[in-house]
């Protein structure tokens, strides 16, 4: 098994014994920045484990369009995954203007701005990670992990996971978190040495990352542009 990724650490520990060779049970921890005891602050919940088999079958799109909702000046669920091809409709619960949008290529969209109603939808055809704004609200931050596999999990509170019935022979295996560097290792199913992986992971990032509007600038100048132009 090999395994590499920028700025975290890992460790791979063989513990238990998996009840079937193609079913991968494995805990993500989360390290503070230097690797220095566990992170505070960041939830282990919202972290994504993806198997990729080397010999990929299609995936099959969501019939119904997903959901991102905006509620409370707040995107829900903060992190999404979506089959590729899938549609994701943004409702807008609150009384207020809200404007989703991504500079994320090739999966960039803007919705405009969005009054309190059903939303808008943006179909996904690309697979990658697309990072969503707000372009009214600097603080809205959300994810939406479009994959080209159907076998991913998130871990529960304890940063336990399970990957279920995968397929045999070799694929890449990734673990995705807002604040640290993706990591992945290689897998051969079924594994010589089955057993629990475990993945030590380092924060490297804040909750909510710099970044501009869907201008290009910055969010704070704007305001002020348009205070002092009143």
């Amino acid at each position: 098994m090999r395994a590499r990724g920028q700025g975290a650490l890992i460790a791979l520990l063989l513990l238990t014994p998996a009840a079937h060779a193609e079913d991968l049970h494995g805990r993500v921890q989360l390290l503070a920045k230097g690797g220095k005891g566990p992170a505070r602050g960041s939830d282990v919940r919202q972290a994504v484990v993806y198997f990729e088999p080397a010999s990929p079958s299609p995936v099959r799109r969501a019939e119904a369009p997903l959901e991102m909702v905006t509620q409370h000046k707040e995107f829900a669920p903060r992190v999404l995954v979506v089959p590729r091809g899938s549609r994701v409709r943004f409702p807008n619960q609150d009384p207020i203007l809200h404007n989703a949008f991504s500079v994320s290529s090739p999966n960039q969209f803007d919705l405009g701005l969005s009054r309190q109603g059903p939303g808008k939808e943006k179909r996904f055809e690309e697979p990658g990670l697309v990072r969503v704004y707000c372009n009214v609200h600097h603080d809205m931050v959300a994810y939406i992990l479009v994959l080209d596999t159907p076998y991913h999990a998130s871990p529960n509170a304890d940063g336990e996971f399970v990957l279920s019935g995968l397929p045999k022979g070799p694929g890449k295996l990734t673990v995705w978190h807002e604040q640290a560097d993706p990591w992945t290792a290689g897998l051969e199913l079924p594994q010589k040495q089955a057993g629990l992986l475990m993945a030590r992971v380092e924060i490297v990032r804040p909750l909510i990352p710099a970044h501009l509007n869907k201008l290009g600038q910055s969010y704070f100048r704007s305001q002020r542009d348009r205070y002092n132009n009143r």
